[in-house]
């Protein structure tokens, strides 16, 4: 099968093409004939991406780690699952991703392809919906007429979390770029704040949860405008060993619900939800996906590798 491989460069990693055996599901596990796989620009970087999870260096790891396609054949033990259903999900950081034109995923980490989206528009959902509806519901807690502010309202966790914040009944502040004011505003942000115009701590005080897709400088600046027994959550990537333990205690890493996955097709099939494409490339062209080199209209959504047609 043909494939995105990662490979040492002068200035990091970039990727390479290349060729290895179709995979084998095991136990539990489904084959999936990929479509399409949603791009995170700094996956490149991350720990699971050049090291094993012994934490053993890590070489030619086949990266993206969210993707729509067909399950082509089910491991021993899957029963919810048929060949030839279309699906999408995600799998492990540390297993071999979707730039591929087969991936092995737990059955339990996929659900049927939202029946409204195609196989590009699905691959956009799994990571920034979950990470977004934990963060909200399972780490945040977040009740009705709560005030929680999201940080980087038009990124692809950030629109999905001012829509599902609106939809629990929250008061969602959003902050955002100037250009991406009326699209967060589109999604149903009560109040946005033009992150480079505007010092949010200085602005803002009696928020009962915080939602950080930033990280650094934001994240430290967050606690500020906290009420009494306010939290902070971060799905940030770019947490240090020598952080502070408040930061550390903040941080979560997304899990992959298949459960999930099903609610939150309902609901995009509802027209409840929604998802947004920013740019489609071939699997060749996927390194100029994870440079952003890619032109696009828009700017927000998340950037797909097509595999298949």
């Amino acid at each position: 099968m043909k494939i995105m491989q990662t490979v040492a460069a002068a200035n990091g990693l970039s990727l390479q093409a290349s060729e290895r055996p179709t995979p084998t599901p095991g136990p539990d596990e489904v084959l999936i004939r990929v479509h399409a796989a949603g791009i995170i620009t700094a996956e490149l970087d991350w720990q699971p991406t050049t090291h094993k999870a012994d934490g053993s260096p890590r070489s030619n790891a086949i990266p993206t780690h969210e993707f729509s396609g067909d399950i082509a054949a089910c491991g021993e033990g899957v029963k919810s699952f048929t060949e030839g259903q279309a699906i999408y999900g995600m799998n492990d950081w540390y297993q071999e991703g979707a730039l591929a034109e087969f991936t092995v995923a737990p059955a339990t980490s996929i659900a049927l392809r939202p029946k409204s989206l195609s196989y590009e528009q699905a691959a956009t959902v799994p990571i920034g919906a979950l990470t977004a509806w934990q963060a909200l519901t399972t780490h945040g807690h977040l009740q009705p007429q709560q005030r929680v502010l999201i940080h980087g309202g038009a990124g692809g966790v950030g629109f999905f979390a001012v829509q599902f914040a609106k939809s629990l009944g929250a008061y969602v502040i959003a902050t955002a770029s100037a250009d991406t004011i009326p699209f967060v505003k589109s999604l149903g942000a009560d109040q946005i704040l033009d992150y480079r115009a505007t010092r949010f701590d200085q602005e803002l005080r009696d928020i009962d949860l915080v939602v950080d897709t930033v990280g650094g400088e934001t994240l430290a600046r967050s606690w500020n405008v906290l009420r009494s027994g306010g939290r902070v959550v971060t799905a940030a990537s770019d947490i240090p060993d020598d952080a502070p333990h408040k930061i550390k205690d903040a941080f979560f890493l997304v899990q992959p619900d298949g459960k999930q996955l099903s609610e939150i097709a309902g609901l995009l099939d509802a027209g409840k939800l929604r998802t947004f494409v920013k740019a489609i490339v071939p699997l060749q062209d996927a390194e100029q996906a994870y440079n952003q080199s890619i032109s696009s209209a828009l700017r927000y959504g998340k950037t797909v590798v097509a595999l298949a047609p």
